[in-house]
């Protein structure tokens, strides 16, 4: 396959040189092989970035438009995307390693229902109203644009990620300085050209792939107003403390461990085909993967079983594969993290009743076998830490009142 190659960063709309020479290797999870390179943005990138985008917001007529003119660029945009949904979603899978069949609803038509969702509101969101105040009989509440936003996505859904971020902001009239995460910036490089395509004004959007540091960089930059993060709760905790030193708005979405409650009526042969692919969606890389099973102990045997049954079923394979339900992991450090918890999980008491390992015939590519373990305590790591793979645990629990408990015994705000 071609190296692709890309020596320009997106700023305000135009394609420019960065500031230096630093490159950013896009390696495919399912070949460990470069399959592109992209310029490693600077500090003074975003400093340029952030530039234009303030005097875009401050000067220019993109806050300054009804918002339904905004509307029609998104909806232009929806259209573009579902326009090149397969070319999109074998991009990200090659990108990312999620299985392309998976790609197309997930990454790729996910986020369009986003940008058209925000391009409906235009016409039936209050921007302004009167109100009946306490002294005044009217008072006009307008509720204006907050100005240069910064946002910063995960690599795990980047494209459903970026719509999520951009298409509020957009909308309301704010410019934007958005951070890909360096292991995907193929997609966000395209949604960027869509977007000058669909007729943004230069200035409005820069797209800046870059590591943490320069993340922090763009996060404590004064010249922007709002920070929008999604990611690990470790850096969302340093991001909301940056922000609050600095009395900046910051809006964070950040890890899961969610819980699915088998109840002592339920039809296996229902619940478990409709379980497993929201449990090892995008290869367990999803925060709202539902990947604490509690079963009732008086049948923990007999679901037990057909999670295990039905593990061993998925496909692993190689991502653009339509067949393929279960890729690889997004990296080389991912996957020993992964396998860090499922030797967490043996020490800590658990049974593995399946996987655990690499799966056999898979010499290249960071694959994990889909991974279920039995006699789990919710208070072990791998009932309690996001864990970000194909690693399931079944925890069992005897009357339903201590299953919600079970439930919501979790650190994390999903």
């Amino acid at each position: 396959m071609a190296v692709k190659d890309y020596d320009k960063l997106f700023i305000g709309g135009q394609w420019v040189a960065p500031e230096g020479d630093g490159r950013i290797e896009v390696i495919s999870p399912s070949t460990e092989e470069v399959v592109a390179r992209v310029p490693d943005a600077t500090e003074g990138d975003v400093d340029r970035a952030v530039a234009v985008a303030r005097q875009t917001f401050d000067r220019g007529d993109w806050p300054r438009l009804d918002p339904a003119d905004r509307a029609a660029v998104l909806s232009t945009v929806a259209e573009a995307v579902t326009a090149e949904m397969s070319d999109l979603a074998e991009t990200i899978a090659t990108e990312m390693g999620s299985p392309v069949s998976w790609a197309q609803l997930g990454q790729v038509l996910a986020p369009t229902m986003i940008f058209n969702y925000y391009a409906g509101l235009a016409g039936n969101f209050a921007f302004e109203e009167v109100r009946t105040g306490v002294l005044n009989p009217e008072v006009l509440v307008r509720k204006e644009p907050v100005g240069v936003v910064g946002a910063i996505a995960p690599w795990n859904v980047p494209l459903f990620i970026a719509a999520a971020k951009l298409s509020p902001a957009l909308l309301a009239g704010c410019t934007v300085v958005f951070k890909p995460a360096p292991e995907t910036p193929l997609d966000a490089f395209r949604l960027a050209e869509i977007f000058s395509e669909a007729g943004l004004p230069e200035g409005v959007l820069s797209v800046v792939p870059a590591g943490r540091p320069v993340g922090e960089h763009l996060v404590t930059h004064p010249g922007v107003d709002k920070i929008s993060f999604t990611g690990s709760t470790a850096a969302g905790k340093r991001i909301g403390g940056l922000c609050g030193e600095r009395l900046k708005r910051c809006t964070l979405e950040l890890g899961g461990k969610s819980a699915a409650i088998i109840l002592d009526d339920a039809d296996l042969s229902t619940v478990i085909p409709t379980l497993m692919p929201n449990a090892i969606m995008n290869n367990g890389q999803a925060c709202i993967a539902q990947t604490r099973i509690l079963a009732p102990r008086a049948r923990y045997g007999e679901v037990l079983d057909a999670l295990v049954e039905a593990a061993r079923a998925m496909t692993v394979g190689d991502p653009l594969d339509p067949a393929t339900e279960v890729g690889p992991v997004v990296a080389g450090r991912q996957r020993e993290r992964v396998e860090g918890y499922i030797h967490s999980g043996l020490e800590e008491g658990a049974r593995l009743a399946t996987g655990g390992g690499r799966p056999a015939g898979f010499d290249r590519g960071y694959y994990i076998e889909p991974t279920v373990f039995a006699d789990v305590d919710n208070k072990m790591r791998i009932a309690q830490e996001e864990i970000f793979g194909p690693v399931l645990a079944v925890i069992p629990y005897d009357v339903d009142d201590q299953a919600v408990d079970i439930a919501n015994d979790s650190s994390y705000g999903l």
